[in-house]
């Protein structure tokens, strides 16, 4: 790399790059030539992070001192990091606040007052819009959240809203639905797996099975970051990221199950869970405008799942 190339090179600050999409994140952006500086929480050795693309590591709490203590300016700032659990908020909505919306604030001025020219991406949820229903979600749907983090995620991009507003910060926001993809070791899926491998002849889930959702690969949820990233509109943008595509819990299930091998029965509680949504179907028509589309089927994207989930297991 020569003397011009480092000095062009963007910087971005990934929070929470120690996470399942912070993790993604940092390697598609390393790939596409940035300089990568992530902060959060977690343990792991250089070596580790630089596979990820990192070049710098930062155990720490987003905090407001923390970003100054790093006394770094940043090109890009994308807030992977923070609660990403409808339940955990029900548990202990205070601090699924503090991961939510205080860590959000943090950022936000740590922009205002040190870098104005710096893009901030917030990754949030259509959990802001809460339950509109089996159709096609559009970002600008009427929000009204059913969940502790429905309303905490819609606090945030409040904030967003105000220091764009107010302060002329560049924001960006992404509502994805549901990402998935190898290295993830909770929710829907990971539930499945698990239940399928120790299965005789019958496993159960809560809901009717009818619900439906909109999976995105874990891949395909980074690359759209990047996109983001990468254009050049100046205005506060909302985007969705999805695939287009619903697929009933009944159905991902079933595929598992085929893929798995395994003859059981699925069968539906009709018990659903609080603050679980019946219905996430993404309208990707904004996103589709960045040049950006999701590549990964769903098929293949469980088929790789299944074969991270085996291999860690020793199935």
């Amino acid at each position: 790399m020569n003397i011009e190339e480092k000095i062009n090179k963007k910087t971005v600050l990934v929070t929470g790059a120690f996470g399942f999409l912070g993790r993604y994140t940092s390697k598609v952006f390393s790939d596409g030539g940035y300089r990568v500086i992530g902060i959060g929480h977690g343990k792991w050795h250089q070596h580790e992070y630089n596979q990820w693309g990192i070049q710098e590591w930062y155990e720490s709490t987003i905090t407001f001192e923390a970003l100054v203590n790093l006394n770094k300016q940043f090109d890009i700032i994308v807030h992977c990091g923070g609660s990403g659990s409808v339940s955990f908020s029900y548990q202990n909505p205070y601090e699924d606040f503090q991961k939510s919306v205080q860590s959000t604030l943090s950022l936000l001025e740590y922009i205002r007052l040190k870098g104005k020219s710096c893009h901030f991406i917030y990754p949030s949820s259509p959990a802001v819009q809460g339950d509109l229903g089996d159709k096609k979600i559009k970002e600008e749907d009427p929000s009204s959240p059913v969940s502790p983090y429905g309303f905490h995620k819609k606090a945030a991009e409040e904030l967003c809203f105000s220091y764009t507003k107010n302060f002329g910060l560049k924001i960006s926001i992404i509502r994805y639905f549901s990402i998935y993809g190898v290295g993830l070791q909770k929710q829907l899926l990971w539930d499945a797996c698990l239940k399928i491998k120790n299965a005789v002849d019958e496993i159960s889930f809560f809901g009717t099975g009818d619900e439906t959702r909109d999976w995105i690969y874990v891949d395909d949820a980074a690359s759209l970051i990047l996109a983001v990233a990468e254009n050049e509109k100046q205005q506060i943008s909302i985007i969705n990221g999805g695939t287009g595509i619903k697929t009933t819990v009944r159905d991902t299930i079933k595929l598992l199950v085929d893929l798995y091998d395994k003859k059981v029965n699925i069968k539906f509680t009709q018990d659903v869970k609080l603050g679980d949504p019946r219905f996430y179907h993404a309208d990707i028509s904004k996103a589709l405008q960045l040049k950006w589309q999701p590549k990964v089927k769903l098929d293949r994207g469980l088929e790789q799942y299944l074969f991270f989930f085996k291999n860690l297991i020793n199935d």
